[in-house]
């Protein structure tokens, strides 16, 4: 089976990557390298790469593509507002193309990366079938991109939404603009684990390979399962109040509990049910947070000073240095 992964040269796309490679499937990386070749350098012989962009990319990269996992957008809340109508532009309209043209070229599976920020901030325990409350540009891109994709499912083509928990654990594009790996790094760096205030905020987590794998599980169901279907991808255990989970954090690795505050209140807070991906699909994650907070701090090889580690920072730095130029006239917009 042949799968186009968008945005594979990312946070979590150079991870599936990997796993599909792993599993024995033929794999395309359509990405803009934003951050670089780095990323999926030591695997370029065994994929085939196609560096353009999903808003005009030209639709025969999907002759004889089976399915499609569609990640590639502008990533996180703080990147997002960098440009809110280009957060729109490429995170809902590029991503409606790239859907529309799947279903035009015969591609049988649309996988689509959705974010449970959508949910934005809700009392209780949210389900699938909750009422969304998306806060920021990037989770009302996602909240349109899922109306769009949504009702193309039939029975030839069968779409599918993941919305994940906020991810985390080392990955070969590595970011630590993500709770817990923001706090390892912190401490690691400045002796004292970041919390943006006031820590009372629930979010849920999952690993980035543990979420990698729910795109393969989706793959590999019967479409019956899945066509049609949205599910929340991560582990009811993972749901964690931020000031809490820097204690585990610091626990995990076995340094004192010292912290500071960054920022200004969060107004998302979230507690997410995954009932409906482990009953349908039986699927369950492998990793916790202690493991991602171990795993990233104790890797020596990882590099903090690195500004692509940090999204905004890095889109920032390309704005400023004007390299895109080029790479986006026809656009007429640098991002």
């Amino acid at each position: 089976m042949r799968v186009l992964v968008t945005g594979g040269a990312g946070y979590i796309g150079s991870v599936l990557q990997r796993m599909l490679l792993e599993k024995g499937f033929d794999v395309v990386c359509l990405d803009r390298f934003f951050f670089g070749m780095d990323p999926v350098k030591d695997i370029a012989d065994r994929i085939k790469v196609v560096r353009d962009d999903i808003r005009w990319f030209d639709p025969g990269v999907l002759e004889g593509v089976d399915a499609v996992f569609d990640l590639a957008a502008l990533s996180n809340d703080p990147a997002g507002e960098l440009d809110p109508q280009k957060t729109l532009d490429i995170n809902h309209k590029g991503r409606a193309r790239m859907v529309s043209l799947a279903k035009k070229h015969g591609v049988s599976r649309y996988i689509l990366a959705s974010s449970c920020s959508i949910y934005g901030f809700q009392a209780g325990t949210i389900t699938e079938e909750s009422q969304i409350n998306p806060l920021t540009t990037y989770a009302k891109a996602n909240s349109l991109i899922e109306q769009d994709a949504l009702p193309l499912a039939d029975r030839t083509f069968t779409v599918t939404v993941l919305r994940q928990a906020t991810v985390y654990g080392f990955s070969h594009r590595m970011r630590f603009d993500l709770a817990i790996n923001g706090m390892a790094l912190g401490y690691f760096k400045n002796g004292k684990i970041p919390i943006m205030r006031d820590g009372k905020q629930w979010r849920p987590f999952v690993h980035v390979k543990d979420t990698s794998n729910a795109f393969v599980t989706a793959l590999q169901a019967e479409p019956s399962l899945v066509n049609g279907q949205i599910f929340n991808v991560g582990s009811n255990g993972q749901n964690v109040q931020i000031f809490d989970l820097a204690k585990v954090v610091a626990d995990a690795v076995g340094i004192p509990f010292s912290y500071e505050w960054y920022g200004s209140s969060d107004n998302r807070s979230y507690s997410v049910s995954f009932d409906k991906i482990g009953k349908t699909l039986n699927y369950s994650t492998k990793f916790t947070p202690a493991d991602g907070a171990r795993e990233v701090y104790r890797d020596g090889t990882l590099n903090g000073d690195d500004p692509r580690t940090i999204t905004v920072k890095w889109y920032k730095h390309l704005l400023e240095s004007q390299k895109l130029v080029k790479e986006v006239e026809m656009d007429g917009v640098i991002l």
